[in-house]
């Protein structure tokens, strides 16, 4: 797979999960794929995100700096939501936060198999402190 078909594919995905179309995650999601080290499956990674939209109905995934190196990709996410309740265990109870996710896919057989993910966490925290 050339880097600009990744890159493609990549892109696919994100658009995947802004419709949220769950029925289509398969299509980029491998059955056996693993977040953070931890073996969770396609059904565990399609509940994991359902949680996330629920937690953040106007979740949006934008996607700032995508590189793609075969079979690895590595994107900087942006985020500008409003998270409902605990987020991250901070209470954000529907504040306006931005904040990025840096994250890591493996790729085989055109799909994700494995996925290392960091989320800028104290940057919400700055915020929440301003906001007080």
């Amino acid at each position: 797979m050339t880097p600009q078909h990744l890159s493609k594919v990549y892109r696919d995905y994100i658009t995947c999960l802004n419709a949220q179309d769950w029925t289509n995650l398969g299509r980029f999601v491998h059955d056996d794929v693993r977040h953070n080290g931890r073996q969770i499956g396609l059904s565990g990674y399609r509940e994991m995100l359902e949680n996330d939209f629920q937690q953040i109905p106007d979740l949006l995934f934008n996607i700032q700096l995508l590189i793609a190196d075969p079979p690895y990709v590595s994107s900087r996410l942006l985020f500008d939501c409003r998270p409902k309740g605990e987020f991250l265990g901070l209470k954000i109870d529907g504040k306006r936060v931005s904040f990025a996710e840096n994250v890591i896919y493996e790729f085989r057989e055109g799909k994700i198999v494995e996925v290392w993910s960091v989320i800028d966490k104290p940057a919400i925290e700055a915020q929440l402190r301003r906001s007080q």
